[in-house]
């Protein structure tokens, strides 16, 4: 495979997310990481009950770095190696899965459909749905879109372009363990510790990277973005994630509308700080504000990144 297409690469993958979405009729490397994930944890609780911490982080290590040894072998397999790479750089972004569901909520809510929106919110969220009211629903949809813009295509493009195909699969077996494991309850606190630090370290640049490149959209798309520039650090240091934050805050404070506030997780009311400016609230119009502002500010990400880091492979 030639050092040009692995330079294109990134651009291509983002061409066929775009275009297509997720690849969900094909055979798809999250659905197998989860298999083996369930796989290591029931291993892990009938081998080594009071070593979870450990188990997670062995396990964490052994599966991500599997994944990108693989991911890094296939792609450089003699004629069909070139498609390989495409094929896992297409399926490890998910620029247009994301904005496609929040529309989908979004529409629901628009019909009147409450029930089903929150039924399809349930799908993007771990925080318990069924309780909640239109005003809430949209809250948590604009919470969880704009922090996976980071987590679904920032940060693995960022990687993508950073060390290519395996380093994006690293990169995603640990944010797929981190989104099965990573819960602090009495179940996963020890088992999840490790890949959630782990996620929480690889996505740090990026969460950062996203929520520069919201503002500089956001002033392009005539935003508040001076509003957003003066708050963004300061919110993001009260959220509880030390990246989900960043982006969760920049979007907040572009649209005028809050995120955060009391959400129930599994039974138990937790109380996150508020994100935004008081007394704004989510409708329909800035929710499609928030959908175009992610899609522009991926658009300039990537423009960024495949230039500071995809042509800097070209020359290494």
């Amino acid at each position: 495979m030639t050092t040009v297409f692995l330079t294109l690469l990134p651009l291509l993958a983002l061409a066929l997310d775009l275009l297509w979405g997720d690849p969900a009729r094909l055979p798809h490397p999250v659905r197998g990481l989860g298999l083996v994930a369930d796989r290591l944890e029931i291993w892990g609780r009938r081998l080594m009950p009071g070593g979870l911490f450990f188990w997670g982080g062995l396990s964490t290590l052994i599966l991500a770095g599997g994944a990108a040894a693989l991911a890094h072998d296939l792609s450089r397999l003699p004629w069909v190696g070139w498609l390989v790479a495409l094929y896992l750089a297409w399926s490890g972004l998910a620029l247009r899965g994301l904005l496609d569901s929040g529309r989908a909520v979004a529409r629901q809510l628009e019909k009147g459909d409450l029930p089903g929106a929150r039924v399809t919110l349930s799908g993007l969220v771990s925080r318990e749905t069924a309780h909640l009211d239109a005003d809430g629903v949209r809250r948590a949809l604009a919470e969880t879109v704009s922090e996976n813009l980071n987590d679904a295509f920032v940060a693995p493009f960022f990687w993508l372009c950073l060390l290519g195909p395996g380093g994006l699969w690293f990169h995603k077996t640990v944010s797929t363990l981190d989104s099965m494991w990573g819960y602090r309850d009495e179940r996963y606190e020890r088992l999840g510790k490790f890949p959630a630090r782990l996620d929480d370290l690889l996505a740090y640049i990026p969460a950062r990277i996203t929520a520069l490149v919201m503002i500089l959209t956001g002033a392009l798309m005539d935003l508040d973005w001076r509003a957003a520039k003066a708050h963004v650090a300061a919110a993001a240091s009260e959220s509880e994630s030390p990246n989900a934050g960043w982006p969760m805050s920049a979007a907040a404070w572009l649209c005028g509308a809050r995120v955060g506030g009391p959400a129930i997780y599994f039974g138990r009311t937790k109380d996150k700080p508020w994100i935004g400016p008081e007394g704004g609230f989510w409708d329909g119009d800035k929710l499609e504000t928030l959908f175009q502002l992610c899609l522009l500010t991926a658009a300039l990400t990537a423009l960024f990144l495949f230039l500071g880091l995809g042509l800097l492979r070209l020359f290494l």
